[in-house]
């Protein structure tokens, strides 16, 4: 059904992560997340529009006060214009809030198999950790840039975005750029009590790619239907302890499709059928 891979991937893992496996588990949402890409490109096409009439709103009054007569460009923004931004404003809320319900849903659900995955692969060298950084203070949430201890509800979420959205419009408009949203989320991965960007080693970054690669098949799994397992070319950038540890991870999958450019790399209790690609041509090893 499914196919969740682990390929060679940098830290921290993007928003799309985030996405890609909303959508795996929850097909509906693929609808959300193209609604709302769309939004944030129409809005940022206003706010582009918009802010570049202020910016000639504000030179015309300088010139003004220095004497000159003011020009039709000396006028503030429409307010159609406002109001179309209002417009827009509902839209983002409405379809934002949904999509960061399912990714804070998400992120909790993710915790566990995150930490117990990370542990297998690392040999339980420190715990893994992973937090989502929304861009604006939610509800219940013990910090501007927190999240709450509560599961998250649209019809919570959205009010609190339209606050924030109206509170960051003079420095959008400024920017010409949507500030507020699922867009500017982040996904914070940890080893121990320390941010994984930037002071990860080799090692654990990869170790916690494969942690979260893991977890996202649990949970893909959990629908009752095992989905393929591709590990490609991951072996490679794992040291030995690694290697076994995630090979025995992987052993109760019932599908798994290992590629690798060094046939050694590959744990030999890694068993099954194994082919041989070169020169365009695929060959069924000995």
């Amino acid at each position: 059904r499914d196919v969740t891979g682990v390929q060679t991937c940098a830290l921290p893992i993007c928003r799309r992560f985030l996405d890609d496996l909303l959508v795996a588990t929850a097909p509906r949402l693929a609808g959300v997340r193209s609604d709302y890409d769309r939004v944030v490109r129409q809005r940022t096409a206003l706010l582009k529009s918009a802010g570049q009439r202020v910016g000639r709103s504000r030179s015309s009054r300088a010139s003004a006060s220095a004497g000159d007569a003011e020009t039709p460009a000396g006028r503030s923004m429409p307010s159609a214009m406002g109001s179309t931004l209002d417009a827009w404003d509902e839209q983002l809320a409405r379809a934002g809030a949904e999509l960061l319900a399912a990714r804070l849903a998400l992120a909790r659900a993710l915790r566990p198999p995150v930490a117990a995955a990370y542990a297998a692969v690392s040999g339980d060298r420190g715990p893994a950790g992973i937090s989502y950084r929304p861009s604006f203070p939610l509800p219940d949430a013990a910090g501007p840039d927190a999240e709450p201890d509560s599961e998250q509800k649209p019809a919570d979420l959205e009010p609190a975005m339209r606050e924030a959205l109206q509170q960051a419009r003079p420095q959008e408009l400024e920017r010409g750029v949507c500030l507020v949203g699922p867009h500017r989320d982040e996904l914070e991965l940890r080893v121990g009590e320390l941010p994984a960007r930037g002071y990860a080693r080799h090692g654990e970054s990869w170790s916690l790619a494969l942690a979260l690669r893991l977890a996202s098949y649990e949970l893909l799994r959990a629908d009752g239907e095992d989905p393929v397992l591709i590990l490609d070319d991951v072996f490679a950038e794992l040291d030995a302890g690694r290697r076994d540890r995630l090979a025995s991870l992987v052993a109760d999958a019932e599908q798994v499709i290992v590629t690798a450019a060094v046939p050694a790399d590959v744990p030999a209790t890694l068993t099954g059928a194994r082919y041989s690609v070169g020169d365009g041509t695929i060959t069924r090893a000995a």
